[in-house]
């Protein structure tokens, strides 16, 4: 009896066993095949199997030509996958890949992980010249700068500004007359003061995002500099506040325009030193695709005006020579994710009510200027962290006295 039950325990064991490894199998069938159709239509250069055993991946080779087959793709299978700082190197350890391509891709991997060997051999493949490495192949693979900053966060020292808790934005205009800019913002258009003192004056736009104001006397600025900004205020309320800033005598630069086949509508005011304030609204569009959304979840608050006069976000609109550098400063080194392309113009998310611009100058309705009487400031949970972090860490930018310099010239606070 007891050599029967142990027989039966058996056959229960082996068919449980076959069971889990049939699943193993499929599940694994199924990701390959999601990898290689999307490698067929395009959206990854390249993909990777999960790793498997030899013994696993010898077994696996007739689904994987299957498959290949019917998507008609490529794969190659790999025992010694490029080391970067993408992954944990212990998980590769005695395992292959199959790596599925198509074109000229395989070339490109091969190109980078003979760059990463030559690096090793001369002791250079580290810091700086990993990263870059890293980021080539996550690139390749089909990630975002986003997704390949949260690997790099995970198995190396990079850290971007979102490790350090971003509370919110500050953007930083500088007046001759700073009382009659505080009456300005107060009053023609509504904002709450949450601080003041002799010679600033902060305001709030919406949540997170505020306006400050300084005295020119008493700062590095002379106030001749060039107002290479403008700051977009978000609304659904166009025309009232156009009647609104009309009645008040404000200068308009731009009178209102409604486009209902485009991607935005707006106008731009003067404020009393000059500043540009645009007053918009985005509409579903292509290039708003991610925008919109999340404009749409936020609550629009409502200025001392009346509620129809309120804000749901803002936008910092900045103005450069050379637009590449500052975009892959952005994501790369800040960590900021982009949020609408307008070719000429990105956008691009800070907190929850606040977002940069970074315009071309040669088609922004404001110009590049090496001197600029403004300033940005990002809000920290962990501000003196971040800014040692970067200090050390970062070639691109230059640091002047706890503030940090952009390619643009900007001087950005933290």
């Amino acid at each position: 009896m007891k050599d029967a039950l142990r027989y039966l325990a058996l056959i229960i064991f082996s068919i449980s066993l076959f069971s889990c490894e049939k699943v193993e199998f499929q599940k694994e069938s199924g990701s390959l095949e999601v990898f290689m159709e999307m490698v067929q239509a395009g959206v990854k250069p390249i993909a990777l199997s999960h790793p498997m055993s030899s013994v696993e991946a010898q077994l696996f080779l007739p689904e994987a030509k299957r498959l290949s087959e019917k998507y008609e793709v490529e794969f190659f299978r790999e025992s010694a996958l490029i080391d970067t700082d993408l992954f944990n190197d212990s998980v590769m350890i005695g395992k292959e890949v199959l790596v599925i391509y198509k074109g000229n891709s395989l070339a490109v991997y091969e190109m980078l992980k003979s760059q990463a060997a030559q690096l090793m051999k001369t002791g250079e493949y580290s810091g700086a010249k990993k990263e870059a490495i890293s980021r080539a192949f996550g690139r390749l693979l089909g990630y975002p700068t986003s997704r390949i900053n949260d690997l790099l966060a995970g198995n190396s020292d990079f850290r971007d500004l979102q490790d350090f808790g971003i509370q919110g934005q500050q953007l930083i205009w500088f007046y001759k007359d700073l009382p009659k800019a505080k009456d300005f913002y107060s009053k023609t258009l509504g904002l709450k003061m949450i601080a003041e003192d002799e010679n600033s004056a902060t305001f709030r736009i919406v949540g997170d995002s505020k306006l400050v104001l300084k005295s020119v006397e008493g700062s590095v600025y002379t106030g001749r500099e060039a107002k290479s900004v403008a700051l977009a205020l978000l609304t659904d309320n166009l025309e009232a506040w156009y009647a609104q800033l009309q009645e008040k005598s404000v200068e308009i630069k731009y009178t209102l325009k409604v486009k209902p086949e485009g991607a935005h509508d707006g106008f731009v005011a003067v404020d009393p030193e000059g500043y540009l304030l645009e007053f918009e609204m985005f509409r579903m569009h292509p290039e708003n695709e991610r925008l919109v959304p999340q404009l749409k979840s936020l609550s629009p608050q409502a200025t001392s005006l009346g509620t129809e006069f309120n804000f749901y976000a803002s936008i910092t609109w900045l103005y450069y020579k050379d637009m590449l550098p500052m975009e892959n400063f952005m994501t790369e080194k800040l960590g900021l994710v982009l949020t609408a392309d307008q070719g000429w113009a990105k956008i691009y998310r800070v907190s929850n009510h606040s977002y940069l611009g970074l315009v071309d100058e040669n088609r922004g309705m404001n110009t590049f200027s090496e001197e600029k009487l403004m300033e940005v400031k990002f809000e920290l949970e962990e501000a003196k962290g971040w800014e040692k972090y970067l200090g050390e860490t970062s070639k691109d930018s230059t640091r002047i006295v706890g503030t940090f310099k952009d390619f643009g010239g900007y001087l950005l606070r933290f």
